[in-house]
């Protein structure tokens, strides 16, 4: 759907969308505005850990948990899998974040200050493929995909990718019944 601002004659004109040419652009628009567009604490661009690099690491002091940040110039197919390699990063390497955070911020935190339970990773991309949008359908999935648009009216626009009504657990389909835990 086409968008329009009205100008001084009561005439409308278009709103074209304007394109990322580069993920750089994103994420510094991004991390320049963390705490207004998500209400989260930056910690920092690049971090690296184990020959992964994660784009930006913030703080949700509201769950308090870590929050990592991904973003995508456009359609990329391997989104989940790499949330969950970072969630596993994290998750196994609870110290290096805790001391990333206080070695860069003017708090510090315990590892015991974290509800690791509410770690997520967000993606950020002008656009998702069908597949990634239906691999987030469960309730509690640790990985949000947000869409980014840019105007040519120097407006900016975040949605969050809605799950399809996600009543389905990924704890669910994963549960061990009762007799395979006995063998």
């Amino acid at each position: 759907m086409a968008l329009y601002s009205i100008d001084n004659n009561g005439q409308l004109d278009q709103i074209r969308e304007l394109d990322f040419k580069l993920e750089k652009e994103i994420q510094k628009l991004t991390e320049e505005n963390l705490q207004t567009i998500f209400g989260l604490e930056f910690i920092r661009s690049e971090f690296s850990l184990n020959n992964l690099r994660i784009d930006t690491l913030a703080l949700d002091k509201d769950a308090s948990s870590f929050v990592i940040i991904e973003y995508k110039r456009d359609k990329n197919f391997s989104v989940i899998d790499q949330g969950y390699a970072y969630l596993s990063l994290m998750l196994n390497n609870k110290a290096d974040f805790i001391l990333e955070y206080n070695e860069n911020q003017k708090n510090t935190l315990r590892r015991d200050d974290i509800d690791w339970s509410q770690s997520k990773v967000m993606f950020i991309s002008p656009s998702f493929t069908s597949y990634q949008r239906e691999a987030i359908n469960f309730k509690d999935l640790p990985i949000e995909l947000w869409e980014i648009k840019r105007y040519n009216n120097k407006t900016v626009n975040y949605s969050k990718i809605q799950t399809a009504g996600a009543q389905e657990s990924v704890k669910t389909i994963s549960r061990q019944d009762e007799t395979i835990e006995k063998v």
